[in-house]
């Protein structure tokens, strides 16, 4: 099923730029996604009530392109892989994720996707409307962990530029003694 959302950040967009390109290159993308998948599998589980679901699927890799950036957007392509009862691996999605200016002080970052139900699971036989709630669900604590990541990984206080365009420190000089 073909999956969206976006959330508001508030910061401007160079600055959103540069965090995320932090943010990919510390594995907390990874992070992101392992912490929204397992929630997914665990409401899977609840809506199971005979307990027929052969034995959780789970993320295996997340694989993430290269931030791309242009004047007016940032983005980059991201597959969750799983694993399921059988070990077989299944992409379970694929998205762009895209970060735009929405002012001079606030960015959108948006998720477009497409993303299909674990392997193995009783999500097979799930009412679509069920499984449509599990997979917006999984999408929202995705974007809202990415979005915390984005927003903590540099201080309040450095300034945008220097995000941006980190100087290398410089050492202090020191007078000649006679």
């Amino acid at each position: 099923m073909f999956v969206g959302d976006e959330v508001s950040l508030d910061v401007s967009f160079s600055a959103a730029r540069a965090r995320l390109a932090s943010v990919i290159r510390g594995g907390l993308v990874d992070r992101a996604s392992a912490q929204a998948y397992s929630g997914e599998i665990t409401a899977l589980a609840r809506v199971d009530p005979l307990g027929s679901m052969p034995g959780p699927s789970r993320m295996v890799q997340v694989r993430v392109h290269d931030l791309k950036a242009t004047g007016d957007s940032a983005g980059f392509a991201l597959r969750w892989e799983v694993a399921g009862p059988d070990g077989a691996l299944f992409p379970a999605l694929d998205a762009d994720i895209t970060l735009a200016p929405a002012g001079e002080h606030s960015t959108t970052l948006t998720l477009a996707g497409t993303y299909r139900p674990p392997p193995g699971t009783v999500a097979a036989a799930l009412d679509e409307a069920v499984m449509r709630r599990v997979a917006t669900a999984t999408i929202r604590a995705f974007l809202h962990h990415l979005a915390l990541a984005i927003a903590h990984s540099a201080s309040a206080a450095e300034p945008e530029a220097e995000a941006l365009h980190p100087e290398p420190p410089t050492m202090p000089t020191v007078p000649d003694t006679p």
